[in-house]
């Protein structure tokens, strides 16, 4: 193996939005990957938090020009701008300013060796679903990650996707089965769900605070 390796964002396959630099270089000691903004005024970082993960994000506007929202507070972003998001708890997200942006992100848990994340599992039917999902198309979503699972019933990382689509397409059943096994591989990921607007169609069924308890 070279005691070195050299590689350009724009040459590394996208995934979606997403440049896979971590997987692309080999990387082991910590999460670092790119995001595409192809369209002015759509997401490059999609909202979200680190809550499951307990991680630190650190984002850099390499090309183009984002906006970012933390915590319902926007942080204009032209290129060179460092955002620094120490809470795993904080909402955060970016949306493209200028067509092309590319913002890098980096992440890991104080304290802890990183560990590869389990979203980057089973990439290969979450990118496609979360087509579907972005379009309100969740029976479709959802059945693109069961043939995931079908295929690869290792890909763990499938399960909580899947609760979502299929509670947001009225297969409850199904969403409550896939939120244990989420939540059974990764106890911290209780606390996330609680708060996940997907499972707004579930909520007053007694399944679902039998899995998350109460806040």
């Amino acid at each position: 193996m070279s005691r070195w390796r050299v590689a350009r964002i724009s040459e590394i396959e996208p995934r979606d939005r997403w440049v896979p630099i971590r997987d692309h270089l080999g990387i082991g000691a910590l999460g670092i990957n790119a995001w595409l903004g192809p369209e002015e005024g759509k997401p490059v970082i999609g909202e979200h938090s680190e809550e499951p993960t307990g991680h630190e994000e650190l984002y850099l506007v390499l090309e183009g020009h984002a906006v970012f929202t933390v915590d319902g507070e926007e942080v204009d972003a032209p290129p060179g701008t460092l955002v620094f998001v120490p809470d795993p708890t904080s909402r955060r997200g970016a949306i493209a300013r200028e067509a092309g942006t590319v913002v890098l992100a980096l992440g890991g848990k104080p304290g802890e060796p990183y560990s590869v994340q389990r979203w980057e599992q089973g990439w290969e039917y979450n990118t496609p679903a979360m087509e579907h999902y972005r379009a309100g198309r969740y029976a479709e979503a959802a059945e693109v990650l069961r043939r995931g699972l079908a295929e690869h019933p290792e890909y763990v990382a499938l399960h909580y996707n899947l609760a979502c689509f299929a509670a947001l397409s009225g297969e409850t059943d199904e969403a409550f089965d896939n939120l244990a096994k989420a939540i059974d591989d990764s106890p911290g990921i209780r606390d996330f769900a609680r708060r996940d607007s997907d499972f707004d169609p579930v909520r007053d069924d007694p399944r679902f605070a039998e899995l998350v308890g109460e806040e």
